[in-house]
């Protein structure tokens, strides 16, 4: 893990070279972190250096402001950006979140962090037009800075504890905002219990998003029943299901007076299948499990969720283009929970 005051180098691409040879980076470029840098970040939040975020549950390694801090200088987060990478850090090291399993994984999962709150606008993380894509710093860096705080303060390099098969873009990055201009729906850090118009992050450990496309329908039961061959491709009994509904679809929605709570009991309604239909799918010809925990009973229904609630709906995305997505979580989304804490800052 590089030290703020550890290193002296002629030039800045001098440090960033060494950086590298060293595996500190992702493979991108990193800003070095002078102290100064440093020292600006931590400025950001009423907390001291030292002091202990939390500790990585399996290897023991103690997370501290400072190398939150360096790491977040090294990504290119503008120093305003720090509470929200601080905020984050808080949610991965729950143990309920399993930080080492998603990373340790062959299954190649990522964070996915959601930010929910006035802040998140103020600063310039975007949740509209290509939320998931490229353009934004503070979505880009703030994610960078995750990925790299996963790197080097705990040593989960690629090749080393990192074992994914694939992967997916989300190891880079991956942060949005949400965006609910559109309708009155409660965010997602309302819906788990923060108060109105405060900030918070909700961190899922999330696999390669589905995305799922309805131009044609305008009414509820239209567009939810294009969600159903992605569900059904994730196979049955998830804990937990994170729905991204484009602007276009959840005006729809609204205007028909359905909100969250109709949405979760109609999908959970339409994406059950017998067992029979589940096992074609999902087990192979010598019978082997797709996962641990996903095989079904021997007969009946089977729901891809465990329950209606097992489904997390946000809004995000441009106001043009009817196309949503479905992210499965890792293990079904239950060896690892989704973890939601608030953003704390003193400016």
């Amino acid at each position: 893990m590089p030290n703020s005051k550890s290193y002296l180098f002629h030039t800045e691409d001098e440090a960033r070279e060494y950086f590298y040879s060293k595996g500190w980076t992702d493979g991108l470029p990193v800003v070095p972190p002078t102290p100064e840098r440093v020292s600006r970040f931590i400025s950001h939040i009423n907390r001291k250096p030292e002091e202990i975020v939390g500790t990585e549950p399996v290897k023991g390694k103690n997370i501290t402001i400072e190398k939150i801090a360096i790491n977040s200088v090294m990504a290119g987060c503008a120093p305003e950006y720090f509470p929200f990478v601080v905020g984050i850090v808080e949610a991965i090291l729950e143990p309920e979140f399993n930080l080492h399993g998603i990373t340790a994984s062959t299954m190649g999962a990522a964070p996915l962090s959601i930010v929910s709150g006035p802040l998140a606008k103020k600063i310039g993380i975007n949740g509209g037009i290509s939320a998931f894509g490229p353009g934004h710093r503070a979505n880009a860096t703030i994610g960078r800075a995750i990925r790299l705080i996963i790197i080097n303060a705990t040593g989960s390099q690629s090749g080393e504890i990192d074992k994914a098969t694939l992967g997916h873009a989300g190891k880079y990055t991956w942060v949005i905002a949400e965006n609910n201009a559109l309708v009155s729906w409660t965010n997602l850090g309302e819906d788990r219990g923060n108060k109105e118009n405060s900030d918070s992050v909700t961190v899922f450990a999330g696999l390669s998003p589905i995305q799922v496309s309805n131009h044609s329908s305008n009414n509820p039961q239209g567009i939810l029943r294009s969600f159903r061959d992605a569900l059904f491709a994730i196979g049955p009994n998830q804990g937990e299901v994170v729905i991204v509904l484009c602007p276009e679809h959840a005006r729809h929605l609204a205007s028909r007076k359905w909100g969250k709570s109709e949405i979760k009991d109609y999908l959970y309604q339409i994406s059950q299948r017998t067992d029979d239909e589940w096992n074609q799918d999902i087990l192979a010809e010598n019978n082997a499990r797709l996962l641990p925990g996903q095989t079904p009973p021997e007969s009946g229904t089977t729901h891809t969720t465990l329950s209606p609630d097992s489904f997390t709906i946000i809004v995000a995305g441009g106001l043009a283009g009817a196309f949503s997505v479905v992210i499965p979580l890792w293990v079904s989304g239950v060896s690892s929970q989704s973890v939601t804490k608030p953003i704390k800052t003193h400016r």
